[in-house]
């Protein structure tokens, strides 16, 4: 099977959003789209309820794709997209159907006033345990955020892409969360912000007062190992723009802010073997929570 772009949908905003971007995506990519709808079978004490019935759930189910394949093809009319409806645990069966995707789209809601993501409990284990890379797109997302305003004010799909973030520990520079975020920023024609948080040594709180020349000792560290990460990954995409922030403070939050500028956000997972517990890591699950533009969550060992 040739790679595909899939989105895991449900029929929700969210999920129309998430195929949306996946289409935009994939023309990119020059792949086509696969949109996958999970079937989980009625329980049959609910299934022998007058209220639903089986099979007027799975009509309902097998419409949703029909559905949101017709109006991708009214606005990309020469992009292959197919429909295909699977059944079981949605977030098991997606997680496995990750594995023939280049990449993997789901749909996040919005959270109101605080401008995040709220992440299902689907989709966080879908992230948990795809090794595919999988991006979450909040509700309400559009193309024209992810690109410049004009001088109008008012962005456009057609003005310069915003940066690409990526979020980046340079104790753990994997090549292939780099290599992403490099790629992503070069089909987009944008540049690649490069953020790397740390925290200044336990003992540095202490000294009485603030040892200046310590502060400035430790952060010209952390910006030189920045440098360093990225040295080879400029040489082999010298068209890509490279701006590196390294600041003190939670990675997370500088992250996400610069996130608000961004059309992309990349970030890193490890993967583990245990097969207990989150598997996602503290700064990648706040970013998935809080990071306004799409966040592409990229598996490593």
């Amino acid at each position: 099977m040739s790679r595909t772009v899939t989105v895991g949908l449900d029929g929700s905003p969210e999920s129309r959003a998430a195929a949306e971007w996946a289409a935009r995506e994939a023309e990119l990519l020059r792949l086509p789209v696969r949109l996958v709808h999970v079937w989980e079978p009625v329980p049959e004490p609910v299934a022998l309820a007058p209220v639903v019935s089986e099979r007027a759930h799975r009509h309902w189910t097998e419409r949703a794709p029909r559905e949101a394949a017709a109006e991708l093809r009214q606005r990309h009319p020469d992009l292959d997209i197919t429909t295909e409806q699977l059944s079981g645990v949605p977030a098991q069966v997606l997680a496995e159907t990750a594995e023939t995707a280049q990449l993997l789209v789901l749909g996040s809601r919005a959270l109101g006033g605080l401008g995040g993501f709220m992440v299902g409990s689907v989709s966080l284990s879908v992230v948990a345990h795809a090794r595919q890379p999988v991006v979450l797109v909040r509700s309400g997302s559009q193309a024209t955020q992810e690109h410049e305003a004009r001088a109008a004010g008012a962005p456009a799909a057609t003005a310069p892409f915003r940066p690409v973030v990526l979020g980046l520990d340079t104790r753990h520079p994997d090549d292939a969360l780099i290599e992403f975020a490099f790629e992503a920023a070069l089909r987009r024609g944008t540049s690649l912000r490069v953020v790397h948080g740390w925290y200044p040594p336990p003992y540095y709180g202490y000294a009485m007062p603030a040892d200046a020349e310590l502060y400035s000792a430790v952060a010209d560290g952390e910006a030189a190992d920045l440098t360093e990460a990225l040295r080879p990954w400029r040489q082999k995409y010298p068209d890509v723009a490279v701006e590196e922030r390294c600041g003190a403070g939670s990675p997370a939050e500088l992250i996400v802010e610069a996130a608000r500028e961004a059309s992309l956000v990349v970030v890193g997972r490890r993967v583990r073997r245990n097969p207990f517990g989150a598997h996602i890591g503290h700064v990648t699950h706040a970013v998935l929570h809080h990071a306004t533009a799409p966040v592409a969550v990229v598996a490593h060992d």
